[in-house]
Order: C-alpha cells, then sequence, then structure tokens
C-alpha cells in the first residue's frame, strides 16, 4: 500500500538549493485535508503529468478542492473517503543566489585585429533569483527534467558564455582593448541573459565579468609580437632575423675573444640563413669591399675571395657591413634595425683597430 504524505514541507532547504522535491523519486500519494507548511523564502508548487499547476506561498495550508482548482480538475477522485491523488510537489527557493561562479569550460576563439585569431578564456560572477516560482518549475523541471541545483546552474552558465561569445564577436575589439571594457560588456552581456532567464521565471540581479585571459597558445604569439616591437621589426620574418643577427653582438660582447668570436658565427649562420644564395651574396660584397685599387696589391687581398662563417679580421668585419647596406637596399631589413646591427659592428671593426 503506498504511503499517504499528509505532512508536505521542505524544512532543510539550504540556502543554495534552488529546488527540493517531494517525494525525492516517483509520485507521492497526497489527499485534500493534507498540510502543506510553506517558509519564507519559498514557494510550494505541485507538478502533475509533466505540467507545473497550483502554487503555495508562504504559511500553513489544507489542500482543498478550492486552493487546488487546477489540479482537482484534472483528477478522478476515488472513492471510500480518502479523495487521494498523486502529485510532485516541488519547494522553490526564492532567495537571492549570489557569488554564482561562471566560466568558459573551453576557450573562445575571436578574430582579433593585432593577433588574427585569438583563443581567451574568461571567468566572473552573477546573482539571480527564481521570480516566478510555476514558469520556473515548468520549464526547468517539466521541459527539461533538471530540478537539482548543479544541473540548473550547469545550464544557466552555458547560456551565459553563447551571449559573452554573443558579444565579443560583435564589439570587434582585440584581446589588447578588452581590459578597459569590462564594465561594457557586463552591461552587455546582462542585457542579453536578462530575456532568456525570464524566459526561465529567472531575474539576474548583477553581472560581472572578472578576469579575460590568453591561453597558452595565444600568450605566445603575444610575447613574439611584443618582441617584434622591440628590436623595431616591421613582420615576423624580419623580427626572426633580427634576433638572430642580434644574437651575434650578445654572443662577442659576453664570451670576447675565439669565445665570443666563435657565437657571432652562429648567430650570423642563423640570422642571414647561410644558404647558398645568401653565401653568394657575401662572397660578391667581400670580394668587392677588398678589391686592390692597383694590380700589385691583388695577391694580399686574394683570401677574401672566400665568404667565411666567422668573421675574425678587420676586413671580414667590413664586408659583413656591406653586406648590410645591401640588404637594406634590398628592402630585406629595416632601417632601424639596420642602424642597430651597423653600429654593433662598427663597434666591433674599431676594437679590432679596423
Amino acid at each position: 500500500m503506498a504511503r499517504i504524505i499528509d505532512v508536505i514541507e521542505a524544512p532543510n532547504q539550504g540556502a543554495n538549493d534552488m529546488v527540493v522535491r517531494i517525494p525525492e523519486f516517483g509520485a507521492g500519494d497526497f489527499r485534500f485535508g493534507s498540510q502543506v507548511i510553506v517558509r519564507e523564502s519559498q514557494t510550494a508548487v505541485f507538478f502533475r503529468d509533466g505540467k507545473a499547476l497550483d502554487t503555495f506561498d508562504a504559511g500553513r495550508h489544507t489542500i482543498t478542492t478550492a486552493n487546488l482548482p487546477l489540479l482537482s480538475g484534472l483528477l478522478s477522485l476515488a472513492t471510500g473517503g480518502n479523495n487521494m491523488f498523486t502529485a510532485e510537489v516541488y519547494f522553490v527557493n526564492r532567495r537571492d543566489f549570489i557569488d554564482q561562479k561562471w566560466g568558459t569550460p573551453e576557450p573562445i576563439a575571436l578574430r582579433d585585429p593585432d593577433l588574427g585569431l585569438a583563443r581567451l578564456r574568461a571567468f566572473g560572477a552573477y546573482s539571480m533569483a527564481v521570480v516566478d516560482p510555476q514558469l520556473f518549475v515548468a520549464k526547468i523541471v517539466g521541459t527539461m527534467g533538471l530540478f537539482q541545483t548543479s544541473q540548473v546552474q550547469n545550464y544557466l552558465r552555458s547560456i551565459i558564455i553563447s551571449k559573452l561569445t554573443d558579444v565579443l564577436g560583435e564589439s570587434k575589439k582585440g584581446l589588447f582593448d578588452l581590459p578597459a571594457m569590462f564594465n561594457e560588456i557586463s552591461a552587455a552581456v546582462r542585457a542579453k541573459v536578462t530575456d532568456d532567464f525570464a524566459l526561465l521565471g529567472i531575474g539576474i540581479k548583477q553581472f560581472f565579468l572578472e578576469s579575460v585571459s590568453p591561453t597558452e597558445e595565444t600568450q605566445q604569439a603575444i610575447d613574439k609580437r611584443a618582441a617584434m616591437g622591440a628590436v623595431g621589426a616591421g613582420s615576423f620574418i624580419e623580427y626572426q632575423t633580427g634576433m638572430a643577427i642580434g644574437g651575434v653582438g650578445q654572443g662577442a660582447a659576453a664570451g670576447g675573444g675565439a669565445g665570443g668570436t666563435a657565437e657571432t658565427g652562429m648567430g650570423l649562420g642563423a640570422g642571414m640563413g647561410m644558404g647558398a644564395a645568401m653565401a653568394g651574396v657575401m662572397a660578391q660584397a667581400m670580394q668587392q669591399a677588398t678589391q686592390p685599387k692597383a694590380p700589385a696589391a691583388a695577391a694580399p687581398a686574394a683570401p677574401a675571395a672566400a665568404a667565411p662563417a666567422n668573421p675574425t679580421t678587420p676586413a671580414e668585419v667590413q664586408a659583413l657591413l656591406d653586406t648590410l647596406d645591401l640588404r637594406l637596399a634590398n628592402g630585406e631589413i629595416s632601417e632601424s634595425t639596420y642602424d642597430k646591427l651597423y653600429a654593433r659592428w662598427e663597434t666591433r671593426l674599431k676594437e679590432m683597430g679596423g
């Protein structure tokens, strides 16, 4: 025989419990004359056949056909004096749910005017309250079958992420512009979320965007772009070349002597590629730099015909300076990069006594 629930209440509903179901599983057996006890900040909603029907606000109520008109109209009352019926009762928490956290489970991919493509994560908080318990139960419980607080919060979070992605896409702002727009983004997302929450019987109180951070891959792109600006490179290829050749001067200054010269050659090889084509250009430039003015001087200048990977003599360094002139004229490096490298190797040439 089914157990009849004569007192319907949820005294242990916690501050963070959005809904408490009576009974927890299946349908309950109730009868007219049973007591419904609803505490402050609660609303009891009777639910049957997939529909949210009659509701009770705070107070103590006796179930009658008068205060359950929708439910009693659907029932075929049993005889025998029990007047029993089956239903479910959901106690909806009417308190404000504050400090509800939200975040992006997966990075959001956006077009970025500076980086081309940026992948970012966002986090924040919001507060809300159930403003229409009957609609809330009908939509959340009846339509989606959710009544556990964690399930409801996950569903609301998915709405927030969808609207945030929409707002960021419409803004057409780059990742570097977003920190100055947190208030505007928060207001825009709240406005979009309000209508969707209202369709569920929920009112959103506050909404905050607390953090926007790039993924590891996007952060690496940011670091490279910052380095390009630091060396005055106009393109990524020019940046890579400038960084490689820049290591030449650092190696010479750090190691000095033979060790510094070895690092110099390694940096030069990385910066210029040291491919067959570039080697030919260097050889031609050094030959022109060391070409004697008179035939008698041709014999001493013969060693300069080769293109050494490690410039160790004033003549070879001078040839490198001439090569920089050629690269600047061909548009391979910017003027600012040329000035930095030329000053570095000119200093090295003076140190050699050239």
